[in-house]
């Protein structure tokens, strides 16, 4: 009732009336004070709520390239704007286009970047477990291995733990991408003694094993590395599977693929800066986790179905692939390399485990697992 209506009856005094009165608003009080929730679909609380109301605005980089990031991460982005429906809003960018991609992860600890999609070798996590991040020799087979890890062999935990001693970052979710495969420009691989010398881009620590055969780890931004193979700065990549080989176009510049692969799936993760994230109401907190898990979902389509097509159908380059005992002694070789990379630390020591036993689970569960 307004003022105006109000005017032509005068108060009547009600001393039992007023008493009621002042007791509701009394409780009402102490609720509001004392108890949110129980004012929280209250038409009071209201007020309260349209005040704080005001489009949140995140900027997220990616370590991929826009050619790769119109598939890997830019439709989960697209859908998570529609959905916010003005609430919130992510803009997104792409390799070194706002921080180089190795500043990845102190631009997200400075609140510079509110968000990253990348592995942890690749941007430098400084944690004990960022050797695991992008492509650890033969950890996985299949992509549905790195959700089975994470959900069933403990690696969720030992993510959380570790990201939790990091200041300002916030683990949210890892998911798999491609496998791993050598493609060259000049010189097709057909022995192991054919990597020596060769100069590739690649991810740190499939480089660091592959190291081992002679080939030479090279870093350069993501989008100088086509050119880098024409002008044979770069004699192939180490980065990659066929669908993104001829997403981004190095199919076309590369003329050799070899099939081995040295680990089946690539580790990916997203990263919130910490204060950004707590300031990010629980409903949208949720929907962005949703829409993480809808990007790992169209990953894995896109890979699987990729990978095969492209391999079988593909005219771009000629397949090789390195004698079966030889690639024996690559598959043994790797056992030591997952020793010393379990020496390192008691969580690394861990994440080896985790990685023996889920690899003993499945060749005794057979096929189709193996």
């Amino acid at each position: 009732m307004t003022d105006e209506t109000k005017k032509p009856f005068p108060k009547k005094v009600d001393p039992a009336a007023d008493a009621i009165l002042a007791t509701r608003r009394s409780f009402l009080g102490k609720a509001a004070l004392g108890t949110g929730a129980a004012l929280a679909g209250s038409t009071l609380a209201a007020p309260a709520v349209i005040a704080q109301a005001g489009t949140i605005k995140w900027r997220l980089q990616t370590y991929s390239g826009a050619p790769l990031g119109a598939h890997v991460i830019k439709p989960q982005i697209d859908a998570f704007n529609a959905a916010a429906n003005g609430a919130m809003e992510i803009e997104l960018y792409y390799a070194d286009q706002l921080v180089p991609t190795s500043d990845l992860f102190r631009a997200l600890q400075t609140g510079t970047l509110d968000a990253v999609q990348s592995d942890e070798a690749t941007m430098a996590s400084p944690v004990d477990i960022a050797v695991f991040g992008g492509y650890f020799p033969f950890a996985t087979r299949y992509s549905l291995d790195v959700p089975a890890l994470f959900r069933y062999y403990g690696l969720k935990e030992i993510w959380a733990e570790a990201y939790a001693e990091v200041p300002n970052v916030t683990w949210l979710s890892t998911g798999a991408w491609d496998p791993l495969h050598i493609f060259t420009v000049n010189k097709p691989i057909k022995s192991l003694a054919d990597m020596a010398g060769l100069r590739v881009f690649g991810v740190p620590t499939a480089g660091k094993f592959l190291s081992k055969y002679g080939l030479v780890p090279v870093t350069i931004p993501w989008d100088n590395v086509e050119v880098a193979l024409q002008t044979g700065e770069l004699d192939g990549v180490a980065w990659c599977g066929f669908t993104e080989a001829y997403e981004v176009g190095w199919a076309d510049v590369c003329n050799y693929a070899l099939t081995n692969s040295v680990t089946g799936a690539w580790f990916g993760s997203y990263f919130a800066n910490t204060p950004s994230w707590e300031k990010v109401p629980a409903h949208l907190k949720e929907l962005f986790l949703m829409s993480i898990d809808q990007s790992h979902y169209y990953r894995d389509v896109w890979y699987w179905g990729g990978e095969a097509k492209l391999r079988v159908e593909g005219n771009k380059m000629e397949l090789t692939s390195l004698p079966p005992a030889e690639w024996a002694q690559v598959v043994a070789d790797s056992k030591g390399f997952w020793d010393e990379v379990a020496s390192s630390s008691p969580r690394a020591g861990k994440v080896v485990a985790a990685f023996k036993k889920y690899d003993e689970t499945m060749q005794k569960a057979g096929y189709p697992y193996r």
